[in-house]
């Protein structure tokens, strides 16, 4: 897939998880680029994979786009991005999982950053209470 079809995918999903999620997350669409599979996201997850990066079917030049396309439709949707960490799963100390080899916060940040739809979020909720 080249770079303008990637686009064109990526816009598609970030649309598709806001309305079925309320909210985008760079994990979720690399699972759904199948950038990553689901096995490779747990054995992370766990601590069983140094980094995310690690076990994308993707090279970084593509991770980097992905990551900077996710933003910047996000924005266009004024989105509100919400850092979120993730810390291992299992037994054992909780430590802070990296999702890149170099370990740089600007890269850390990109991935770990969540982008919300509060209204989408409300919408889900009342319709979960029952308010229609």
């Amino acid at each position: 897939m080249n770079n303008i079809e990637l686009e064109k995918k990526i816009k598609s999903l970030v649309h598709s998880l806001r309305y079925e999620k309320g909210l985008v997350s760079a994990v979720d669409v690399l699972l759904r680029l199948d950038y990553l599979s689901m096995k490779n996201y747990e054995d992370w997850r766990f601590g069983r994979v140094d980094y995310l990066e690690k076990v994308c079917n993707a090279n970084l030049s593509k991770l980097t786009l992905i990551n900077k396309t996710i933003r910047k439709i996000a924005k266009e949707l004024k989105l509100k991005p919400s850092l979120t960490v993730y810390n291992k799963y299992g037994k054992g100390v909780k430590h802070k999982l990296k999702f890149s080899k170099s370990g740089n916060k600007n890269i850390e940040d990109m991935y770990a950053t969540h982008y919300i739809d509060k209204k989408r979020i409300k919408e889900m909720k009342m319709k979960n209470a029952g308010v229609e």
